[in-house]
């Protein structure tokens, strides 16, 4: 079984910045990679960012440039640095934590951008 700890979600003004968490614990092996999801009202989870093993990093465009990804593989711990929030940007963030066959979600913190 593994769990997912996930932190720093928050309310914050357009423009602001914040850093999200996911510490991954329980029975790891092989972790291929490490993501970060995002979900607002009435819309489908996206993926927002997502990092290897090996340090490739992945991001929806809509983030490009704004956010940053990146893991600490001793730690099972992965990051997302947010910056230039925008309103749009408000909604359940989620970390996911993938192997070869099997793949776990966090219970997901809010994130909430006022214009």
């Amino acid at each position: 079984q593994v769990h997912l700890v996930e932190s720093g979600g928050g309310l914050v003004q357009a423009g602001g910045s914040l850093r999200l968490s996911c510490a991954a614990s329980g029975s790891i092996f092989s972790v291929w990679s490490m993501g970060w999801y995002r979900q607002a009202p009435g819309k489908q989870r996206e993926l927002v960012a997502a990092i290897t093993s090996g340090g490739s990093t992945n991001y929806a465009d809509s983030v490009k440039g704004r956010f940053t990804i990146s893991r600490d593989n001793a730690k099972n711990t992965v990051y997302l640095q947010m910056n230039s929030l925008k309103p749009e940007d408000t909604a359940v963030y989620f970390c996911k934590i993938d192997g070869s066959s099997w793949g776990y979600w966090g219970q997901g913190t809010q994130v909430t951008v006022s214009s």
